[in-house]
């Protein structure tokens, strides 16, 4: 994998990461993309990590992470050891890693690019924020929906995924209180609604803004919604085919920490919500919170989505892991119930969903 430097400068240090792709195979070769829900690296995992090897926290998935040409994740914490405990408003839930293991961590496992616009970016206040941006980018690590100011918050990531071309944006309707302004550090936040007209303005500039690196494939990154719940509003889905309408190639939504149906509008695909992929949370008995997926999204050289597949993972131990059959099992029954609604249609290969998007 190759991480494309953000605007804010770093380096492209892509040690350990699969080599680039050849120039001459670009038009007719496929590229695997993975997304996945939270990756929530504080309190307990960042616990045990003190005491075990970086990659412990990806379990028995380092391998096939490594293997992806490109990986997308929502970072659902800061990466400090600086900073206070925000208390500006009631907080019940306060996360941070420490980035002499966490950023080994995301380096190793193949991350290219972190969705920052979420509520937990700002939890250790502007100096942990501001850490966990120099930290990405001194590793090379894209990042997009959280800067020093509000412009920088909302500047999409170009990443480079093989010769792929990607922009990334993210964007979160969590916590207003964290939302960049035009002089302090924030998240890019916004109103999932389109009946709101500062919304749709500020989403059409940060999606000009991607197109003006000219990429292959768009990827809207999106932290909406409240906790535990299964399905998404109708706003919601209107607002997601708006985004596609409007050149989003993909849709990757979380925040829910459960998974969440999938719809295919015009050929692309809209994640509705990814869950969490690694934390330390109290698991719901009903809703499983610790199941989810990897989502691989295979793409034509020429930026076409063509086939998403959907791999069931688990957590326990603080480590994510593959999904025992039980669990992989109750993973694909509910991700059909949940998708549908939408009419979409999926194939089972092997522990795996597959859904054709006629790329």
């Amino acid at each position: 994998m190759t991480a494309g430097g953000n605007p804010t400068g770093g380096t492209d240090d892509s040690a350990g990461r699969e080599p680039a792709r050849p120039q001459d195979t670009h038009a007719t070769m496929d590229y695997r993309i993975g997304l996945t829900g939270d990756v929530m690296l504080g309190r307990i995992v960042d616990e045990y990590q003190m005491r075990r090897p970086v990659t412990a926290v990806w379990g028995d998935l380092t391998d096939r992470l490594r293997a992806l040409d490109g990986l997308f994740v929502n970072l659902e914490c800061c990466l400090s050891t600086r900073g206070r405990p925000w208390r500006r408003t009631d907080r019940t839930f306060l996360f941070r890693a420490d980035p002499d293991w966490a950023v080994p961590s995301l380096d190793r496992a193949g991350v290219d690019c972190c969705a920052l616009a979420n509520n937990h970016v700002l939890d250790f206040e502007e100096e942990a924020l501001l850490d966990t941006l120099d930290h990405l980018d001194d590793a090379g690590i894209a990042r997009a929906g959280a800067g020093r100011t509000r412009a920088e918050a909302f500047e999409p990531a170009a990443v480079s995924v093989g010769d792929l071309d990607v922009a990334f944006v993210s964007l979160t309707d969590n916590t207003p209180e964290y939302a960049a302004t035009s002089t302090s550090p924030g998240t890019a936040y916004v109103e999932f609604d389109l009946e709101d007209e500062a919304t749709r303005s500020a989403v059409r500039d940060t999606l000009a803004r991607a197109r003006a690196h000219d990429p292959d494939l768009v990827v809207a990154s999106l932290h909406w919604g409240p906790n535990m719940v299964e399905a998404p509003p109708d706003r919601f889905r209107a607002f997601a085919r708006w985004l596609v309408e409007a050149g989003v190639d993909v849709v990757h939504g979380h925040s829910a920490h459960v998974v969440q149906g999938i719809e295919v509008h015009r050929g692309r695909p809209i994640l509705y919500d990814t869950g969490d992929f690694v934390d330390d949370y109290a698991v719901d008995r009903r809703l499983r919170n610790d199941r989810s997926f990897l989502f691989e999204l295979s793409v034509s050289g020429a930026g076409t989505p063509v086939e998403l597949v959907l791999s069931p993972t688990e957590i326990y131990d603080c480590a994510v892991h593959r999904a025992d059959p039980e669990a992989a099992e109750w993973l694909r029954d509910r991700m059909r119930e949940r998708s549908a609604p939408f009419g979409t249609a999926f194939e089972r290969t092997g522990e795996r969903l597959v859904v054709d998007l006629g790329g």
